[in-house]
Formats: C-alpha cells, structure tokens, sequence
C-alpha cells in the first residue's frame, strides 16, 4: 500500500508549511519567550542598529548650531523618545499587530483583507466557491448594515475599477519601498559601523571605508544562495547583546555625563525645541526619522512569529534600551559641543571597550541587513503570486523552515544597486536622507490601509478609522514633508527605485489582466464541444493530457488551436488553471477544484488549483498523482450525489460546466477505490519498476528514441522518476460493490495513468490592437514583452517536467 512518509507527498497530514497556521495551539510562556528571543535576531536587527546614525542625522544640518546649547539637545531626545512611543509602541505593537491575515503580516496582508471583505480586487479568476476556504474571512466577520457614508465610500470603491486601480498602486508602492529598504540598509548600516573605524585610526580614509564597506557587501550577497540556516542561531544572541550592550552605555553616559537628561522625558521639551528652532527644527526630523527605521518589519515578519511574542520582545527589551541609549548619547552630547557629530555613537565609547563595541556593531549591522534582504524576497515572491511581479527563481534554503527563500535574479540585482548606492553617495547623510524618504512612506501607506481594515474589516465605524488617521497620519506626515526637503540631498533615491519598481509591477498586472481577458472573449463555447461528441472529433490516444490556462471556467481557445491543427488527443482530459487567492496559505485538502465538462464519457475535468500569496506555486513534485486522487475522489461524490438525486439526474446530460467540488477533508485514498505501489527501496528492484513502466510506455505507441530519452531524463530528475513510476490499481476490496460506470472511469483514469501523462501550455505573443494609444503599446509591446522574454517561464515557475511539455503558440492582440 501506500506509504505515508513525507518524502513521497500525499501524507495525510500533509500541510503547505508543516503546521496547522490557522488555529496554532495556545503557547506557554516558556515558548513565548523563547519566541521572543528568536524575533529579536530577525525582527529587530535593523531598529536595534538606529542608534548608530539617528543624532548624526538630526544635527548634521543647519541644526548643528544648535549643538552648544543644552535645551536643544534635550529636545531632540525628547522628540525621539515621543516619537519612539507613539508609532513603534502605540500604532505598531498596538494596534496594527491585531490585523493579522490568518497570522501574517505586511502591506500585502492588509490589502488581502480588505480585497477578501469588502470587494476590491483586481485580480482575475476570483469565484465564489474561494470563499468558502476555511480562512477567507476573518474569525467572528459577519456582515452588517452599513451608514450612509459607509455604503457610499463601499460603493464608489467597488463600482469603479480607477478607485480599485488607485488602490492596488498604493499598496505597490509601499512594497516598493520596502524592497528600496533592501537596498538602503546595508549600506546605510554597514557603512555606518565602518564608519567608526577613523575614530582612533586616523590614517585610515574615507575613501578605504567605503571600500571595507563595499568587501563586506558582496560577501553578505554572495552568500544569500547558501541561506541563513547555518547561522540564523547567532542573529538573536547578536541583537540581544548588542541590545543590553547600547543599555550599558546609555546608563554610563547618562551617570557620568549629565543625569539631568532623565528631565527630558516630560513632553515640554519637545515644544520648547521647536519654539527655540523653528523652521530648522521641523527640517530636522529627517534625521529623527531615522529612530524608526525597521518599525515596518514588526508587522512584515509577524509570519514567522506570533503578535504576542512580538510584543513582549518589544516592550520587554527593545524600547527600553533604545531609549536609555538614546539618552545618553544626548547626555553626553548636551556636555561634549565640540565632539565630532559624524563619529558621536563611536565617541560616546569609553576608550578600553570602544573595539569590541566597534565589533559587535558590525555584526549587529550585517544581521539586520541580512533580515531586510531576506524580506525583500518575501515580498517579491507575494508579488509574483498576486501576479504584479515578473516570475523569479524561487530557491528554498531551508527544508525545516517554508519562509526562508532566495531569488538570485532579486539578490544580484540588489547587491549592484547596493554598491552604487554606497559608491555613488558614500555619505552616510545622503543615504540616510534617501532611507528617511522610505520610512515615511511605508509608515504613511500602513496607516491609510489600516484606516480602511477597521472601516471595513473591523466594522469599527467610520469615526474610529477617522481618529486613527488624524492621531498617526498627522504626525507621520510631519515626518514625510520634512523628508521631502531633503529630496535633492538623496531623497529622490527612493522615490526614483520606488517609480521604477512599480511601474514593473503595473505593467506586469495590467499585462496579465488583458490576457487573461482575452482568454475569456475567445473561450471555445461548449455547445460547439458537445456537438463533437465522445470523441471530440478527433483521434483519442492513450495517457492524460493536462491544458494549462488561466481560465478557471470555459475551455481556452489553445485547446481548438490545437486539435485543428494536431487532430489528435489524450484520452482523458483535464483542463488546469493554477491560481492565486488573496490569503496567505491554502491547505492541502482544500487547494484542488475539480469539476467535469461535458457528459461522463467525454472524459474531461477541469482543476483549480488554489494558492496562497505566501504560498509557492509548482512546490509540490506530486501533482500527478495528486490530481488522479481528486479526480477519483470527485468521481465518487458525483455518483453518490446522483444516486441520491435518483434516476433522472443519472441519465441526465447536466454534468457540465459550473459544477466544481471540493474535497474539504485530508487526504484519504480508500475513499477513492484506488490503490497506490509505491517505488521499491532497493536499487535493482527499482529498475524492474523501470523496466515495467518502460514496457507501458511501449504499449502507448511510443518509439524506441523516446524510451531511451525518458529513461536518460528519470535518471537525472530522481523526483520525476518516483512520481513517474507509482502506479495505481483499482481496490478489489471495494470494486465488486462499486458502480459499474464509476468502475469503468476509474479504469480508464489508471490506464491513461499508466500510459503518461503530457502538459500543454500555451505559448503566447503579446501585441496591442493597432487601434491601441501610444502609451498603451508602448506598454504591451516594448516593456511587458521584454518583461516576458526576461522573466522566468510558466513551466518552470510550476515545475513541469520539460521531456513531457507541449507548448502551443498563440497571439493575443489585446
């Protein structure tokens, strides 16, 4: 019979990332703290390394006047701390951590809700039936009778497809930016700690740290291929010590240098800084922006974590050394105005430690750039399953941990902009300008969001949503103007990536809904398939040919190219349309559509197959035998229905298009009348299973050339030639009390099994009607033309064994 073990697929606990993410059982404190402690080596590295450019920053301008007098310097401090509490602690930890999607996180979590309940989407191949996964909508949402204001800002958002577009371009550009994140981090925090290097070796240049710098930056992207999982056990003792390490100074420059710097807490210093500075003051906050980089990963990486663990870690270490090492940087600053404002971290060091600080600086650095990397291919692999992103190669590093990925076309690409970034400004001003920019955006793009889940998703009324948008967005847009006085001193490099990015994500979207359009305009009509009859008017030949469209309804016009000009055909057909939903994960047993088209001797199906944005897409190298399971399984509720509805349902032709099913429980192959050998262990024996399989493919009409390039292609492709060499039986157990025409489709499923089964795709050229506008040309046939021809293609993002493709070439005039 067949095995349960994972390695073969099909387990019956089988699940998208080995845990049952959607109802996690309640954690002990032992394991939140645990928890905690891991999310401050992957969450944390990047606000933790802050302190080590946030007063460069603010006093690098025109404040820097100011730097003598000590009310000043008090109230920079004031205005980090304020800040630090009002949108890391209250927004953040908060508030915005509760809007989890299912247990994740991010700028594409917040947008799923909202296109999951209140119907914005875009995305094509949404139908009813995707509702009714187990966690499409949110524990305990029940719709309720909007107000007048509500009903209309519902209905303007749902009627018109510019507001809808408006939208999706929003939340494009805060991923943008975090990907522009991706880029700006490490150069801003290595160059930074680097940076600290001139403060006792005076010898060495500007010029030798910006190349130190640069060494270290093609180390930590040349190792991305090889994953974190070797040393992803140090990040957390690496924060946590650098953490209590900036605690321990904090205090010691509070003691020594100015105690009275604990006046500052009291919010009246933060009116008195700008009644004394003014207009320089306000520009200022650029600097103190900073303070707040790597907030956004808090609620980007719940995935990997737990809200509550995020919390603790938070509350518990992260804000209380933060703030007691702010403090007394500023303690030290208010008595030392003559000190270098450059090196004013490395400076605040006493002297016999000042070198292992330097160290652990730099290690703290490289770990949070290595977390902001690594976030960035997480946000572009949910780009690519929304399908507003070019597909990539998707490389999973770790077979324990599903969420850490690699995408070299993504790596090599931000390793270059990297290195021109810190070659080309190599101030560490300039990029922290830049960096400021996309803080402020991301921050200001969560909240508009936000504002809308608890209109819509919460049901908390449009006042609620108000007053959190006047609390937070207020103070948040004083922060992005002050960062766009700082444009022309690096601010425009966010904004130009960020322009860049989306404008790549926007073709790619509009691209992909104009064809699949197509699809739906010349979809063959099924009476023209019916009046075929069982044959379809052509010749059928043993094996199971599987048509891979982006319709989930109709039949694709690659199918009637096809047999008009091959009239020839698989004996059973089985119509695939591989789909992304908005919500993170798809369980297994719920991730497969399957219907029937046309009557039962047509043999014709159809399969959805249902992803997550977080899910991967062609992970699963047991698809083959999958699919035959849920056909069979399908088969088997269809006849039960239809001996419950009696004889007229049975002899009725009415099993055509529209009828879908799911199978909503776990995997269970009695329920299918099959049985399943599984390959043999042992080597020899392998080849007489082999050799059996050889002799089945003879038996179809294959020649000898094509045998002996299958066995050439199973014997470097071992997991094809394990998926190719399981065979199915029918059960004898249960075959004498079964349907005779649900025993005579099972047979002709085994047997087309059996025989091979072969994948058509279609190969599509893109080009604009002639009557199209400029611009619209010049984006389908100039830029989504180069995008296609660049990017990864459909089979291989699905992982389709290339000896048994078939591809059909086809025009789109869109």
């Amino acid at each position: 019979m067949w095995p349960t073990d994972p390695e073969y697929g099909l387990s019956p606990n089988k699940n998208t990332i080995g845990v049952d993410v959607y109802n996690p059982p309640p954690l002990h404190w032992t394991s939140l703290l645990v928890l905690a402690y891991q999310s401050c080596g992957v969450v944390y590295g990047d606000l933790s390394t802050s302190p080590l450019y946030v007063y460069k920053g603010t006093f690098s301008g025109s404040l820097h006047r100011f730097l003598g007098e000590e009310a000043v310097v008090f109230g920079v401090f004031s205005v980090v701390f304020w800040t630090l509490t009002l949108i890391p602690l209250l927004k953040y930890v908060f508030i915005v951590l509760s809007a989890d999607d299912n247990g994740e996180g991010g700028t594409f979590a917040l947008y799923s809700l909202l296109v999951r309940h209140a119907k914005f989407s875009l995305m094509p191949n949404q139908q009813a039936a995707d509702e009714e996964l187990s966690a499409y909508y949110r524990p305990g949402y029940a719709a309720t009778e909007d107000t007048p204001i509500l009903r209309a800002l519902r209905s303007f958002l749902e009627r018109h497809r510019k507001s809808r577009t408006c939208l999706l371009l929003t939340v494009l550009f805060g991923a943008s930016l975090v990907i522009g994140d991706g880029v700006l981090t490490p150069a801003m925090s290595v160059l930074s700690s680097f940076s600290g290097l001139r403060v006792h070796s005076s010898a060495l240049t500007h010029g030798e740290v910006v190349i130190l710098s640069c060494i270290v930056l093609v180390c930590l992207f040349t190792l991305q291929h090889w994953g974190t999982r070797r040393v992803a056990f140090l990040f957390a003792p690496v924060v946590v010590l650098w953490l209590l390490l900036l605690a321990a100074l904090g205090v010691y420059n509070i003691v020594v240098w100015n105690p009275r710097i604990l006046r500052a807490l009291s919010p009246y210093y933060v009116v008195s800084f700008f009644q004394r500075t003014g207009k320089e003051g306000w520009i200022s906050l650029g600097g103190v922006l900073l303070s707040m980089t790597g907030t956004e990963a808090m609620y980007a990486d719940l995935g990997h974590f737990t809200a509550a663990s995020i919390r603790v870690a938070f509350v518990g270490l992260i804000y209380p050394c933060l703030v007691v090492q702010y403090m007394g940087q500023a303690a030290f600053l208010s008595k030392s105005p003559d000190c270098n404002i450059h090196f004013i971290f490395f400076e605040s060091i006493p002297r016999p430690i000042f070198w292992p600080v330097l160290v652990i600086a730099t290690l703290a650095a490289i770990v949070g750039s290595q977390a902001v990397i690594s976030a960035t291919f997480s946000i572009v692999r949910q780009c690519t399953a929304l399908g507003c992103f070019p597909r990539v190669k998707i490389v999973h590093t770790s077979n324990r941990i599903h969420g850490q990925i690699y995408s070299p076309e993504i790596n090599w690409i931000l390793m270059l902009v990297c290195l021109g970034v810190t070659v080309g400004f190599r101030d560490t001003d300039l990029i922290g300008n830049a960096y400021g920019m996309a803080c402020a955006g991301v921050m200001v793009v969560t909240t508009l969001l936000m504002a809308l889940v608890m209109v819509f998703v919460w049901q908390q009324g449009f006042l609620m949503a108000a007053m959190f948008l006047l609390a937070f967005g207020s103070v948040e847009f004083v922060y992005l103007s002050a960062a766009l006085m700082k444009v022309p001193q690096g601010g425009w490099l966010p904004l130009a990536l960020s322009l860049v990015v989306v404008a790549v994500m926007y073709i790619w979207h509009y691209g992909t809904r104009r064809r699949h359009m197509f699809d739906v305009q010349n979809k063959v009509s099924l009476k023209w398939l019916h009046a075929l009859g069982p044959s379809l008017g052509i010749v059928r030949v043993p094996g199971i040919g599987l048509i891979y469209s982006e319709l989930a309804t109709g039949v694709p016009a690659i199918f009637s190219h096809f047999v008009t000009n091959l009239p020839a055909f698989h004996q059973v057909l089985v119509f695939v349309c591989v789909k992304a939903v908005p919500i993170p994960h798809v369980r297994c047993y719920e991730r497969h559509l399957i219907g029937r088209i046309g009557p039962r001797e047509f043999r014709m199906y159809r399969c959805v197959v249902r992803h997550g944005y977080k899910d991967v897409p062609g992970d699963d190298n047991d698809f083959e035998n999958d699919l035959v399971v849920r056909i069979a399984e399908f088969v088997h509720m269809e006849a039960a229905e239809q001996a419950a509805a009696g004889d007229a349902a049975r002899n009725s032709d009415a099993s055509v298009e529209g009828r879908m099913a799911v199978v909503s429980r776990p995997f269970d192959l009695s329920r299918t009348g099959l049985l399943m050998r599984a390959p043999l262990p042992n080597p020899e024996d392998s080849v007489v299973v082999r050799a059996a399989a050889t002799a089945a493919t003879a038996d179809s009409g294959k020649t000898e050339t094509i045998q002996s390039l299958q066995t050439m292609y199973e014997a470097e492709s071992p997991g094809f030639a394990i998926r190719r060499r399981i065979r199915f039986e029918i059960d004898d157990a249960t075959s004498e009390s079964m349907d005779p025409a649900v025993k005579e489709e099972l047979s002709a499923l085994v047997e087309a099994k059996h025989a091979g089964v072969a994948y058509i795709m279609g190969h599509s050229y893109i080009k604009a009607r002639k009557s199209s506008s400029l611009i619209k040309k010049l984006a389908i046939d100039v830029a989504y033309t180069f995008l296609r021809k660049n990017c990864r293609g459909p089979a291989v993002a699905l992982n389709i064994p290339h000896i048994s493709l078939i591809e059909v070439g086809m025009i789109y005039y869109v």
